[in-house]
């Protein structure tokens, strides 16, 4: 139940909130940041699904770092909208794997979708909207 796919590592960047929500993982790939998590107990609501929470933190996560870490340079960015759509579940013990498409990270806004999958099923959908920080 515990075994991480190959080409997977614990996330390059993390927090004292992504450290209690994880462990986290990333693949780097040519078309992004995968993420990955293994649905533990603590991420499960009474009936054994993957909360809803979850799923909104890992779409923050893994839509705001393939925005700001698309480039050469980091793009200092916070999350101004984040909409979700759930079209299915994760259940205890599955491997969820978080695909992005960064639309366009301009001088002071970030658009990025993301599509979280079950194996070869999608599960959930998310997109959002970021505000550059200009330092």
């Amino acid at each position: 139940m515990s075994e991480i796919p190959e080409g997977f590592e614990p996330l390059f960047r993390t927090s004292p909130y992504l450290d209690l929500l994880g462990p986290i993982f990333n693949k780097k790939t040519n078309a992004g940041l995968v993420i990955g998590l293994r649905a533990q107990e603590k991420h499960c609501n009474a009936r054994g699904l993957v909360h809803g929470g979850v799923f909104s933190s890992l779409a923050d996560v893994a839509l705001g770092y393939n925005a700001a870490f698309q480039g050469k340079e980091t793009v200092p960015i916070v999350t101004a909208s984040l909409s979700i759509d759930y079209a299915g579940a994760a259940r205890l013990g599955e491997w969820i794997e978080i695909y992005t498409d960064t639309q366009k990270v301009g001088k002071s806004m970030a658009f990025a979708n993301c599509y979280f999958s079950v194996g070869t099923k999608r599960i959930v959908r998310a997109s959002g909207v970021f505000s550059v920080v200009n330092t």
